[in-house]
């Protein structure tokens, strides 16, 4: 594959916070076009993988490509052009109504003068649109549901028209209704409009149902990398989290459905 079919390309990256290493030696492509899921137990570096390819933090060692570019060689102007990030926390303190909040993704392609455009406004409103929160676009932020403001931020994400959307655990406070909903239209802004999703999840069986390609992390290191029949498997999934686990297959489809097992039903026991 040429480099210019990644949508991020990553070699022997590191990364510590102070004298503490969180990743280590990292190497991994992202093929443009995929849904990845990023996946492993807590601390085990999946946040900070996804804040160094978005470059809110910088300076790691080793390699790391953005569209066939070093992603030290954008401006954040041009980074914030080619990839749209959605943090696992949202702020909604500032009194924001949602049509405003949509249309910060704006922000890279204003002038000077900061003025937007009536295609700004037309792209905004087509973004509510998609996420289904234009007839919410006159309320405040902080007067919204969490699954309707999960879906606001991902809709500020597509109003910034990027090539890769990067997402930090966007169905944790979910109930199971919204967690489908969220992940529906990632799959959907992957098909329709041809984005890479590249996004951190907790929930396995999610990204099994859901994923093109997973990187299981622990300790800051790939334990497995590949589509989700190769990477959920009793072996690699008993090493990253260390529990018993079943692994069968899902009455939904060819992919695997992971069932962590309680000690109370454990046939085996000390």
């Amino acid at each position: 594959m040429n480099e210019s079919d990644n949508a991020a390309a990553v070699e022997n990256l590191s990364y510590d916070y102070g004298n503490q290493p969180v990743l280590r030696n990292l190497s991994f492509t992202v093929p443009r076009g995929e849904f990845f899921i990023i996946i492993g137990p807590n601390g085990s570096g999946k946040t900070t993988l996804l804040k160094l390819i978005s470059g809110i933090i910088s300076d790691p060692q080793g390699r790391l490509d953005i569209l066939g570019q070093p992603v030290c060689s954008y401006t954040r102007k041009s980074l914030a052009k080619t990839m749209a990030f959605v943090p696992q926390t949202l702020l909604t303190e500032f009194p924001f109504t949602v049509a405003e909040a949509v249309l910060m993704g704006r922000s890279p392609y204003l002038g000077i003068l900061g003025i937007e455009s009536q295609k700004d406004l037309d792209i905004s409103r087509r973004a509510m649109s998609f996420a289904g929160v234009e007839h919410l676009r006159n309320r405040k932020l902080d007067q919204l549901s969490g699954g309707e403001r999960q879906r606001v931020f991902i809709a500020r994400a597509v109003c910034q028209e990027p090539q890769i959307i990067l997402l930090d655990e966007p169905t944790a406070s979910l109930d199971l209704a919204h967690q489908i909903r969220a992940m529906d239209m990632m799959e959907q802004l992957k098909e329709e409009k041809g984005l890479t999703v590249i996004m951190v999840s907790h929930d396995v069986n999610l990204a099994a149902m859901y994923g093109d390609s997973l990187l299981l992390l622990k300790d800051g290191e790939i334990v497995g990398m590949g589509t989700p029949n190769e990477v959920l498997t009793f072996r690699m999934l008993e090493k990253a989290y260390g529990c018993t686990l079943l692994v069968n297959d899902s009455p939904l489809g060819k992919f695997p459905q992971v069932t962590p097992v309680p000690r109370k039903f454990m046939i085996f026991r000390d």
